[in-house]
């Protein structure tokens, strides 16, 4: 039955685009040639849209508690924030623009005008396509841009209510994705169509799905020696019967020519409009596929680059970078620009782990772990997970989630990586001092078994604390806290509530050493005073005689101090 376009039709749209893109992933990698051949744009979609997914629950699961259910506006911008925040790669931060350019649109507009709804989906599926246009430095036919404005032209075209207006644009899509080898030579020389229309293709159709009751299920062509045949609506262009080998190593430019940056960069920003105008003229002197997406503040930054490290003091002159993610290319043959790359040989084992600050990043990037950087209200998805995994281009690896809450989410990620024919021990830390202690211990040399143990010894023999602040007035197992009142919790249980920082803190710290300890680590959030840190490495030396401390930046959001005792 025709469903109308709501909040819970934008929680359905969201459900089936993840199901069509986990269908579609591997097919769609297969087949990504442009603009950089690196068969990651099903998977990057999918981690997009997983992202946007879990915002438009946590938007149900909220008003769930207060007795109401979200409206329109609130669903469409939970989607549209989760899919900024969970951007990957070229192809997802280009359907984040889009999925904002909707929102905008569907957020001020409640279809009571000429029309009704299926004038205001026409209207946001026009705004989604000029938005993309305009979040890319240097737009380029017979991709998923193009594949986005026929889909707007087709909407408009159509009569009808919401889901023929979305089933036309599906159709319009489809269309246009067919045509794209003959619009981008490099497409045409692979024989396949463009890997991020195709992806856009199976997200409209499945807002199509959403508001029509009806998954749209058309036929596929298929090239005889296409590797993955599988139903789902990207059909693969008849072409020159090029193999998954060319379509992998291909040219990553439509000239043919073999040159292209080494660095893939991301990043999420913190910046007013004129430092991103700023940043942008700044990035496209530096290299190519620039697509900067966002707004109100927040804004998705991707940029191609030989200087990754330019890349990113660029953000940094710009605002407040994080969640920076860099990611090579491959190695190249001939050790300079231009020679065509391949993957390098996986290590033997790595460390991925979940950190909720940039210092800690920085610290795990020293012990050669990778880190995902996380904040306050912000949980990486299982499939987030998968690819740092994947990053980390390693035979076995330690996955340290660093939160109690993650730990479903981390055990998903561990599941899908050893299907991949990835050793994944799944390490029990229920905080970043946790996983400090069990970083610090990893001795890639012993067996894995023993690596595992070892870790896991020296995460359960750390207790961990952590002050906050309050924001409202709540019970705790401490008695009663108001709003601004310092928490200091241990081992995930309030048992101090003060009115001071500082005082706060020494607290916590005795009550944690009545029990005794040999070692204090203290990690210090974003505003917390270095002034202070020094007090308490002199408390813990003049009351606590035989216990070291070490202070890192921790750089963390939310909690002004993270505190681990071994």
């Amino acid at each position: 039955m025709p469903h109308p376009l709501d909040a819970d039709a934008v929680r359905t749209w969201c459900a089936l685009a993840l199901q069509a893109l986990g269908r579609e992933r591997e097919r769609i990698d297969a087949i990504n040639v442009y603009p950089v051949a690196d068969g990651d744009t099903g998977t990057n979609l999918y981690l997009t849209v997983e992202s946007a997914a879990r915002a438009v629950e946590a938007a149900f699961d909220g008003h769930g508690a207060s007795g109401t259910a979200p409206d329109l506006a609130d669903a469409v911008g939970a989607m549209a924030h989760g899919a900024l925040i969970g951007a990957r790669g070229n192809s997802g931060t280009i359907l984040a623009q889009l999925l904002r350019g909707m929102a905008e649109i569907l957020q001020t507009e409640d279809g009571t005008g000429p029309g009704g709804s299926a004038a205001v989906l026409k209207r946001a599926l026009r705004r989604a396509a000029e938005s993309t246009y305009e979040a890319v430095a240097h737009p380029v036919e017979g991709t998923v841009l193009t594949v986005a404005t026929a889909a707007a032209q087709a909407a408009e075209r159509a009569d009808g209510a919401p889901a023929a207006v979305a089933r036309a644009a599906y159709e319009g899509a489809r269309t246009a994705l067919d045509a794209t080898p003959g619009q981008l030579a490099v497409l045409g020389r692979a024989g396949v169509v463009d890997a991020g229309g195709c992806g856009l293709v199976a997200v409209l159709g499945a807002l199509a799905g959403a508001l029509s009751g009806e998954v749209p299920t058309a036929a596929i062509t298929v090239r005889p020696d296409a590797p993955l045949p599988v139903a789902g609506g990207c059909p693969a262009a008849e072409g020159n019967g090029a193999g998954p080998e060319r379509q992998h190593g291909d040219e990553a430019d439509p000239d043919g020519d073999l040159d292209g940056p080494a660095f893939e960069v991301i990043y999420l920003l913190e910046a007013d409009d004129a430092a991103v105008a700023r940043l942008r003229t700044r990035l496209d002197a530096l290299g190519d596929s620039l697509v900067v997406v966002g707004g109100d503040g927040l804004w998705n930054v991707h940029v191609h680059v030989d200087d990754a490290g330019a890349a990113v003091e660029a953000g940094i002159e710009a605002g407040r970078p994080y969640r920076i993610r860099i990611t090579h290319f491959g190695t190249p043959d001939g050790g300079g620009r231009g020679a065509r790359r391949r993957a390098p040989e996986p290590a033997a084992r790595a460390v991925v782990a979940v950190v909720p600050g940039d210092g800690l990043a920085g610290l795990c990037a020293e012990a050669g772990a990778t880190a995902v950087t996380v904040r306050p209200g912000e949980p990486p998805a299982s499939g987030e997970l998968v690819q740092a995994i994947r990053q980390a281009n390693a035979r076995e690896v330690m996955l340290l989630p660093n939160d109690p809450e993650l730990r479903h989410t981390a055990a998903a990620a561990a599941e899908q990586a050893r299907t991949e024919g990835v050793r994944v021990a799944l390490i029990p830390t229920r905080a970043a001092v946790q996983g400090i202690a069990a970083l610090a211990v990893h001795e890639p040399a012993r067996s894995f078994d023993e690596d595992m143990v070892a870790m896991t010894s020296a995460a359960g023999a750390t207790r961990y604390a952590e002050l906050a602040v309050a924001e409202r007035q709540s019970w705790t197992m401490a008695g009663v806290c108001q709003a601004g009142d310092v928490l200091g919790l241990i081992d995930g249980d309030v048992v101090v509530i003060g009115s001071d920082l500082a005082e706060t803190a020494v607290t916590v710290l005795d009550r944690m050493l009545s029990a005794g300890g040999e070692m204090v680590t203290l990690v210090l959030g974003a505003d917390f005073p270095d002034s202070l840190a020094d007090r308490l490495e002199r408390h813990v030396r003049e009351r606590h005689l035989a216990v070291d401390t070490v202070v890192y930046e921790g750089g963390q959001r939310g909690a002004p101090l993270l505190i681990g005792v071994e």
